[in-house]
């Protein structure tokens, strides 16, 4: 048998690799050059907010996962997807370009709408879960 904390790690590393081979995908589809906005990188952390939103509420307050499910895809595929270094990267790169004022909207408006996002994305799950009460727990 597998000793429980390598089980976990197997599930974080498949799932982290999957995250960072589709964050890899999203690059390559929307290229980035300063001084645009670096849309690959703000997709991938936004979808990401929605994905750990939803994930966290329905395994905290619905039923509970299979051990491997939370390391898998929110640990692993969702840290693996999403990319706080290639996002303080890009504020850099904005400033660099000569872009401080889209470096600015970028990485304030990532922040802002990251947490807004978490926060919808968790009380739509909470709604769906407990529609009578209206989302409430």
């Amino acid at each position: 048998m597998i000793p429980s904390d390598l089980r976990v790690a197997t599930a974080v590393a498949l799932g982290g690799a999957a995250g960072a081979l589709a964050r890899w995908g999203i690059s390559l589809g929307i290229p980035w050059d300063p001084p645009a906005v670096p849309w690959a990188t703000l997709t991938a952390n936004l979808v990401g907010c929605v994905a750990i939103g939803l994930l966290l509420t329905l395994w905290t307050e619905g039923a509970p996962p299979a051990w491997w499910v939370r390391p898998l895809f929110a640990v692993g595929f969702v840290g693996g997807f999403t990319t706080f270094s290639a996002f303080a990267v890009e504020g850099v790169r904005l400033v660099e370009a000569g872009a401080p004022s889209m470096a600015l909207v970028y990485v304030t408006g990532s922040v802002v709408a990251g947490l807004v996002l978490v926060r919808g994305s968790a009380q739509a799950m909470r709604w769906m879960l407990h529609p009578r009460r209206g989302g409430a727990r």
